[in-house]
């Protein structure tokens, strides 16, 4: 598995790129949910988009990462939830768990980060 971080206005957003099983990616998840606990950043949000499969040991990984942030204040999202990955949350009853956005602008909308001046920083870095 592959994870991209993303900053955007004081929240990171992790692209998960791949498998997140037992053996290929929940470590590396998990290790890289300390860091950025323990950098003080605990406004995150998981882009599921790109994800292709989870097991158990990856279910496992984002429970903890919830419980991890919700320990230091923090919050966490899923955005961009595949058709088999959210039927999976709803059978282990971990949709209710969650906050599960469709949207990355609705994500960060909720996280308070004001989308339409992050679109317009954007827009005007791409004009040069």
């Amino acid at each position: 598995m592959e994870i991209n971080e993303r900053p955007v206005g004081k929240v990171i957003i992790l692209d998960l790129v791949g498998r997140m099983t037992v053996s290929d990616g929940d470590q590396l998840y998990r290790d890289k949910i300390y860091s950025l606990v323990h950098q003080g950043q605990t406004s995150l949000i998981v882009n599921l988009r790109h994800l292709s499969y989870i097991d158990s040991g990856g279910l496992g990984a984002l429970v903890a990462s919830y419980t991890t942030i919700s320990r230091a204040g923090g919050r966490l999202g899923l955005v961009n939830l595949t058709k088999g990955i959210r039927s999976l949350l709803t059978i282990t009853k971990l949709l209710t768990v969650f906050d599960t956005y469709a949207t990355e602008d609705q994500a960060l909308q909720s996280f308070g980060v004001n989308v339409s001046v992050i679109s317009e920083k954007y827009e005007n870095a791409a004009q040069f």
